[in-house]
């Protein structure tokens, strides 16, 4: 009897450890988690070299086709978080009939905060 009730307590001893350390657990590969993703900001441009405010970027996940977009701040400025190191993306700008052409952030690339800047071409 008394070899049962060791097995307990020594079982109950551990459910009390693992119930008490696994929220420091889950939060520690939570903060893992963000260090594994990556930025990608930059600043669009006009074709006279003038930063655009009120363009649109977009970009894409070329595995999921999902797009998000951005509208560029009062200096041309743009901003993505958040992205997979193992997904190559592609971005465009646009505005009022201009666009830029299509850049890409490789999954190749390692920087964990990448800039690419996004020339307009003139209107057509």
């Amino acid at each position: 009897m008394n070899r049962f009730r060791l097995v307990g307590l020594a079982l109950l001893l551990l459910l009390v450890v693992v119930g008490c350390c696994a929220p420091a657990l889950f939060a520690q590969n939570k903060k893992k988690g963000d260090q594994n993703t990556r930025t990608v900001q930059g600043v669009v441009t006009a074709a006279d070299d003038a930063t655009v405010a009120g363009a649109i970027v977009q970009l894409e996940d070329t595995k999921t086709k999902t797009v998000r977009s951005f509208i560029t701040l009062e200096k041309g400025a743009y901003y993505f978080h958040g992205l997979s190191p193992d997904t190559d993306y592609e971005l465009r700008a646009n505005y009022q009939g201009a666009s830029s052409g299509t850049k890409t952030l490789s999954s190749f690339d390692s920087r964990k905060e990448a800039i690419i800047n996004l020339k307009l071409n003139s209107k057509k």
